[in-house]
């Protein structure tokens, strides 16, 4: 399953889960509880190493939480060896696909033969609560952050990265397994040194394949798509297309289809137009760009098989390739890869001070609880022991991405104002008419537009060096229309789009994606006339 952290934001898709079927494993489900000691029944796995894992492990600290469940640090009680331990509630499951995907991962990772890069499973555990894969631990962090953390990131760097993670599709495809979900944070150092291995974690949307064959499911992380999963026709050459959007993004810190909107995604993916204009593409080698374009190329038939990526010159010549930096844009580009836009943090505070009464006196008991030394201001442990409390779960780097965001004078800490901000956000306060006081305080000559000079008069104080770059940037991504101004409609999609292109549940991207991908169908953005049936 899913190593995400992040859970959707209120959609459609949370009005409608109702619908389900009913989940097995949920407490009210029947009117009976068959194994009489308030755990569920029903089994997920066929044949699990044990069935009490507490008789060879003994779990440790948490690690990360996830959509469906916990990773810990365990230890076998024999040996005294040190591994990961991802325990998946049942009651998380909540239909039949969710159980699959648990068993399916299980065969696909037991299927693989050992490989350097991909995380070795050592056992599988089900009890009457949840199943747990044991699983070689990996302390040596995620891909980008350990690119941030070195001081020098060059072209070099990224050709070492790049050819490592399509030496997994290789292996994968060789044995007839469709990974279906690459992207960075799938990805972990085995140790904390220079030379550790990195290593592909997650097969929980993997799938087995025979030649030929096509499936139809929308599956996988939004910005990682190739067009023909959206068009609802495609093999294993997606694979290659996600580890293209992985290098795309390694080469300048930004991903190369970007929208606010999960429609302005789809449709940026399927148009396919790449971008080697923008810093630093002009610095970047030919051979690498080439490169680039032929991974992303949006025919499935023309894009190149993982092995004519290992066999392509930039990936044989990774040694030689450029050992000079890319400069600090994209390590800053990849260190805050996500972060709101500056428009949208600005509404943020401009909601915040239009709340009513009632509601602002809630976020002051959240900020009163936080802010234990009474100083007035609450810094980083504290925002994270106080969201804890009040039951948000959220990833160190999440944390401190939402810290960055709402630190708005640089000093370190959130004021209350600044808190009140990360508060709108963080609990989707921004109702109708919120969001119309906000677009009314931009919008200055009241012509229904936040025109250009508007929004630069708005983000004056900034204080950004290139605030032009910064404005035009909003534009292209909010202006879905490419009118050159943003509507009321579009400046509402923004403040009601998610925040994060890393993470998207599964459950979420299967849901909205597939809706997505019928009104594409509907409006004619998915030309499948030369398509294969």
């Amino acid at each position: 399953m899913g190593n995400c952290c992040a859970t959707p934001s209120t959609t459609d898709f949370e009005k409608k889960k109702g619908k389900n079927k009913p989940n097995p494993f949920s407490l009210d489900y029947g009117s009976s509880n068959p194994s009489g000691n308030g755990g569920y029944k029903t089994t997920v796995l066929e044949n699990p190493t044990g069935t009490e894992i507490e008789k060879t492990y003994v779990l440790g600290k948490e690690m990360g939480r996830g959509e469906f469940g916990i990773t810990y640090m365990c230890t076998d009680k024999s040996t005294g060896e040190v591994f990961a331990c991802k325990s998946i509630s049942k009651k998380k499951l909540r239909t039949r696909i969710d159980i699959e995907d648990v068993k399916r991962e299980v065969e696909i990772m037991k299927h693989m033969p050992p490989q350097p890069n991909i995380v070795s499973l050592k056992g599988t555990y089900e009890d009457d609560n949840a199943v747990h894969l044991v699983m070689e631990l990996c302390e040596g962090g995620e891909l980008f952050d350990r690119i941030v953390a070195r001081g020098h990131y060059t072209e070099r760097a990224a050709a070492g990265v790049t050819k490592t993670i399509v030496e997994v599709i290789q292996m994968c495809h060789k044995h007839g397994v469709m990974h279906r979900d690459l992207k960075p944070e799938n990805f972990l150092f085995a140790n904390k040194k220079e030379t550790a291995a990195l290593k592909a974690i997650d097969f929980g949307l993997s799938v087995f394949f025979k030649p030929g064959e096509r499936f139809n499911e929308i599956v996988g992380s939004p910005y990682y798509m190739a067009p023909e999963v959206l068009k609802r026709n495609y093999g294993p050459e997606v694979d290659v297309w996600s580890a293209g959007v992985i290098l795309y993004i390694l080469l300048c810190g930004v991903p190369p289809f970007w929208a606010e909107t999960e429609q302005g995604v789809a449709q940026a993916i399927i148009k396919s137009v790449v971008d080697f204009k923008r810093d630093p593409w002009p610095k970047v080698s030919d051979t690498a760009k080439d490169l680039v374009k032929k991974m992303l190329n949006p025919d499935p038939k023309l894009r190149l098989t993982a092995q004519e990526v290992l066999d392509h010159p930039w990936i044989q010549n990774a040694k030689k390739a450029p050992n000079v930096s890319l400069g600090e844009t994209v390590k800053a580009r990849l260190k805050q890869f996500s972060v709101m836009n500056k428009l949208k943090k600005r509404a943020l505070r401009v909601i915040a001070e239009h709340l009513s009464a009632e509601e602002v006196a809630g976020i002051k008991q959240g900020f009163d609880l936080m802010d234990t030394n009474k100083q007035g201001k609450i810094n980083l442990p504290e925002l994270k022991a106080g969201l804890q409390k009040l039951g948000h779960q959220i990833a160190d780097v999440d944390l401190q991405i939402l810290m960055e965001a709402g630190d708005v004078d640089k000093d370190g800490f959130l004021n209350y104002g600044e808190f009140v901000a990360i508060s709108v956000h963080l609990r989707k306060m921004g109702n109708d008419d919120h969001l119309k006081d906000a677009f009314a305080f931009f919008d200055k000559n009241q012509s229904g537009y936040i025109e250009v000079e508007e929004l630069r008069e708005a983000l004056a104080d900034e204080d950004e060096a290139n605030n032009e770059e910064v404005i035009s940037a909003i534009i292209h991504d909010v202006d879905t229309d490419k009118d050159g101004k943003i509507s009321f409609e579009e400046f509402t999609a923004m403040m009601k789009a998610g925040t994060d292109w890393r993470k998207a549940s599964r459950q979420y991207s299967r849901e909205r994606y597939n809706n997505l991908s019928l009104k594409l169908f509907q409006d004619a953005s998915l030309d499948l006339g030369n398509e294969e049936r």
